[in-house]
């Protein structure tokens, strides 16, 4: 009964339970070319932000994750790390976007984000699904303490930088609100890898979130997403994008040199299959009407 609550079977459930409608007629060749930020990118298939690869994988693992990333032509999401890891990783020239934790010292994260302007991140985030340990308390993570972080301080922060700030950890609503009244620059749809039991599947609210955003700024979907048609189902319900974390990690161990590539060059064709079987010729044709439930 230890996985009866589990965010990540749930997740992969509900992805499993959405099925498509196949749509021929008047159909073209694919193009998953993506903009975002003002800029264009290869595909709207991403990595997911990591971190401490080299610690619980083995050294030269975040250094793999990078160069994939450069040679499928995507972007690298990058998760917790000292300043030096984040320029290593960003000199290997993919498209970079750093998550910050939210750091109960404060100053911390307009320090990370300077040095992301610095560095010439495409993008910086914040986890607000990391402020608190397993039992409610403020969590410690690498000897720094963590809090929650509120409306206004993210305001005062979307308002110090010239990078968009992407919030990661919105699964409803009311953050949603939240955070887009403070400048958030993009949301990320996740339950962070199971961090809390029986968190509903970002796919399940990405489309009131999408509706609620109004094409306002980029959402993106975290959790559980391992294939091309995964990436399919997200987007055409409203996602401009989709991160893939523990299979690229697989790909590492199997692969070092060049598993990260294959793999997601792999989702791509998926993602070009999914769209030419349902008459989708470009990101901006998706359509929910195309996804059904089981």
């Amino acid at each position: 009964m230890a996985d009866h609550g589990n965010s990540n079977r749930i997740t992969r459930e509900y992805l499993d339970s959405l099925l498509i409608e196949t749509r021929y007629m008047d159909a073209a060749v694919p193009d998953i070319r993506c903009t975002l930020f003002g800029q264009t990118f290869a595909s709207p298939i991403m990595t997911a932000a990591l971190s401490h690869l080299d610690h619980f994988m083995f050294p030269g693992a975040a250094e793999a994750l990078a160069r994939g990333a450069k040679e499928a032509g995507a972007i690298l999401w990058w998760g917790m790390a000292e300043e030096e890891e984040v320029s290593r990783l960003a000199g290997y020239g993919a498209p970079m976007i750093e998550i910050i934790k939210p750091y109960a010292d404060r100053e911390l994260i307009y320090r990370r984000i300077r040095h992301a302007e610095e560095t010439g991140l495409l993008a910086v985030g914040i986890d607000i699904d990391h402020p608190f340990a397993e039992d409610g308390s403020p969590d410690r993570v690498d000897g720094q303490l963590m809090a929650p972080l509120g409306t206004a301080e993210l305001a005062d922060i979307t308002r110090a930088t010239r990078l968009p700030v992407i919030i990661k950890g919105v699964l409803s609503l009311q953050d949603t609100e939240r955070c887009l009244s403070a400048g958030a620059g993009g949301l990320v749809l996740s339950h962070h890898n199971n961090r809390i039991g029986y968190a509903v599947p970002p796919l399940a609210v990405l489309p009131a979130i999408a509706e609620k955003v109004n094409g306002r700024v980029p959402l993106f979907a975290d959790c559980e997403i391992q294939t091309g048609m995964d990436a399919f189902k997200a987007l055409s319900l409203g996602a401009a994008g989709v991160c893939i974390g523990r299979p690229l990690m697989t790909a590492i161990k199997e692969d070092p040199e060049h598993g990260v590539r294959d793999y997601l060059l792999r989702a791509n064709r998926e993602l070009k299959k999914a769209m030419a079987y349902t008459g989708r010729a470009t990101l901006a044709d998706m359509d929910p009407t195309v996804i059904h439930r089981l």
